[in-house]
């Protein structure tokens, strides 16, 4: 049985707290291991005020962060991202609910032009009073999506079979928020 987490989320709208949060993503490079970038410059918003709780958020693609200077500009150009064309992702919810102990989160992905219904799997941690008086709150969600759906399709065949890539990407979400 789903239920949304409504009733356990103050009413209000938090912001994610930036500097105790992460947005990141997952990709298996070369057949044999995982790849991983963040992004610096995002936003996110959680509102309660409306019913349905909503989650909201924007990532300035150009805060790519990579340990590479070169692949970080790889991934910033049309190949990849397209920073100069298509600036900024961004996540809209349609739905949060929980199923049992776990969070399913449904929402509209807008990545280089390209919408897509995409669904997150993760927890959600019960507010709770910070050491300075306030209170937090927090959202982990994974989702993965199909990168060539969004128009990232570069790819190269390995000599022996494959390719240097694989399509489907798990987009990391990991969010402290406090009230706006």
């Amino acid at each position: 049985m789903a239920t949304t987490v409504q009733q356990e989320i103050p009413t209000g709208i938090w912001q994610a707290d930036s500097v105790h949060s992460h947005v990141g993503f997952a990709v298996k490079h070369m057949v044999v291991s995982t790849f991983r970038g963040r992004f610096e410059d995002f936003e996110a918003r959680l509102s309660t005020e409306e019913g349905e709780p909503r989650l909201t958020g924007n990532v300035r693609t150009a805060s790519l962060e990579v340990k590479d200077e070169n692949l970080a500009a790889h991934l910033r150009s049309p190949e990849f991202f397209d920073v100069e064309r298509h600036p900024e992702m961004r996540f809209v919810s349609t739905s949060i609910r929980r199923e049992g102990d776990r969070l399913l989160v449904e929402g509209d992905l807008t990545l280089k032009g390209h919408t897509h219904r995409v669904q997150g799997r993760g927890t959600f941690a019960e507010p709770a009073e910070d050491a300075f008086g306030g209170t937090r709150l927090g959202l982990e969600v994974e989702a993965v999506v199909d990168r060539t759906a969004f128009g990232l399709e570069w790819n190269a065949p390995l000599p022996k079979g494959g390719f240097a890539l694989a399509n489907d990407v798990r987009l990391g979400l990991d969010l402290e928020f406090v009230r706006a």
